[in-house]
């Protein structure tokens, strides 16, 4: 049976990733050697939608409050990409990680599977 999901995000600046995911996000992690983290995870939902164009795969990190944990990140240190923008699922921005990608956060307007 499944067991748990394994999220993979590519880097160009792996090493500063990790260490913005450790220190300004505060993952919990484990060293799985020579440095290379595995960051544990808050509970997590999977959804399927549609498309129309080739098929994808997305990753957004979840939040109750996307103001008070924006403004919470930022003072440790995190960049905001813009401005929030709202659609009917939630509210969304994307985090600046250091290596110049962007990771989406988002507070949800509609029912969570693990809450």
């Amino acid at each position: 049976m499944i067991t748990g999901a394994h999220v993979i995000l590519y880097s160009k600046d792996a090493a500063a990733d990790r260490e913005f995911l450790k220190d300004v996000l505060e993952l919990g992690h484990v060293d799985a050697g020579e440095g290379w983290l595995i960051f544990r995870l808050p509970p997590t939902e999977l959804a399927v939608h549609p498309t129309d164009g080739e098929p994808q795969q997305e990753f957004y990190l979840m939040c109750d409050d996307l103001a008070e944990t924006v403004r919470q990140l930022t003072q440790k240190g995190a960049e905001a990409d813009g401005e929030p923008t709202t659609a009917s699922w939630g509210t969304r921005v994307s985090l600046r990680l250091p290596s110049g990608s962007l990771l989406p956060l988002y507070q949800p307007r509609h029912p969570t599977a693990h809450g």
